[in-house]
């Protein structure tokens, strides 16, 4: 698709080779997250210094008007296009972030203005690569962009956007997710992950690496990292799973079974199942492999311990079952995740 667009260079900066640049809109709104617009430029910006200048990206912020946009953090943006002036022109990657409102209680909602969905449907249209950043997600979903998709969002809206939009397949824990031309993103420091992928999609994984350097980012985390740790969840509401939360956390070398921890609970298997479920919203054994999981990645990125110790010390006991658990989780490998994220 061809990404040629002519804009006064006044607003958007000097004219560069339309092959050496892919085109890049950020979708700008009131009440907009402030990190979520301006994350991925920083990102783009770095690469053109490892690529000695060139101009890899050409990035516009385009909204409604050309007057300025509060964000959420009180500081206005200034619009370099309208929707209007880019709406029947070819654009490589579309970036569209969130916003959200707080009620009373704390309760976090995403906000999706009708007449912002409707431009991002129709500048969608010309557009190769769609993204969203955070609770943009909830933006992509109105305009109709993720049905039959896997995606993810901001874990604290996540049932919301599972709920209004049936038929998307909402996935709250990956930092980020592609599903063919559409690629959406987890909360907030997660668009710096997203920005490095797209970066290493366009140009290799090298490039994006170094980047990631300049951001003073330890490499780049692979989409299958998980947004949040299980010390992270929510607390549950029963003071019984609670105390079997700690409990598993106190044993996780043990045994742990669903037999050994309906005992421990004094209930029937079944009655403890439908606890966690109603809890927790997954089953006794996911959220054992996930606590076992959550171990093992904090040995791996803070000791030397070898594989073997670490499996035994989490209660996977064998490196084959840790590297499965690894691979069904994070979609990674103990190893490779060590690579990684190993704090010297």
């Amino acid at each position: 698709m061809s990404c040629n667009l002519q804009i006064p260079t006044s607003r958007i900066g000097r004219s560069a080779v339309a092959t050496l640049e892919r085109f890049v809109v950020i979708v700008l709104f009131d009440r907009v997250d402030l990190l979520d617009v301006t994350g991925p430029p920083e990102v783009f910006a770095l690469l053109r210094r490892e690529m000695n200048g060139e101009n890899a990206y050409r990035v516009a912020l385009a909204a409604a008007t050309l007057d300025p946009v509060t964000t959420s953090a009180g500081v206005r943006v200034l619009p370099d296009v309208t929707f209007a002036e880019i709406a029947d022109r070819g654009i490589d990657t579309l970036v569209v972030p969130g916003s959200v409102e707080t009620d009373g209680d704390g309760r976090v909602r995403a906000l999706s203005d009708p007449a912002v969905v409707d431009w991002v449907r129709r500048l969608a249209a010309n557009t190769r690569r769609v993204t969203s950043v955070c609770v943009g997600a909830h933006l992509l979903a109105a305009a109709g962009l993720l049905d039959g998709k896997r995606a993810t969002t901001h874990w604290s809206t996540a049932p919301q956007l599972a709920a209004e939009h049936p038929a998307v397949q909402v996935d709250a824990d990956p930092i980020f997710i592609r599903d063919e031309n559409v690629w959406t993103g987890a909360g907030l420091t997660a668009c710096l992950d997203l920005a490095l992928a797209l970066v290493a999609d366009d140009f290799g994984d090298a490039l994006a690496l170094r980047v990631a350097r300049q951001l003073v980012m330890f490499l780049k985390r692979p989409s299958g990292q998980s947004q949040f740790s299980v010390s992270l969840e929510p607390i549950s509401t029963t003071r019984r799973i609670d105390e079997l939360r700690h409990y598993i956390t106190r044993n996780l070398a043990g045994r742990l079974t669903v037999a050994d921890l309906a005992a421990q609970a004094h209930v029937s298997e079944r009655q403890l199942t439908r606890i966690f479920k109603t809890d927790l919203g997954t089953t006794p054994a996911a959220y054992i492999e996930s606590a076992r999981v959550e171990f093992a990645r904090h040995q791996l990125e803070t000791t030397d311990n070898t594989l073997e110790r670490v499996a035994t010390q989490c209660g996977f006991h064998t490196t084959d079952t840790l590297t499965r658990a690894f691979r069904r989780t994070l979609d990674t490998t103990p190893t490779e995740y060590r690579n990684r994220f190993r704090i010297n």
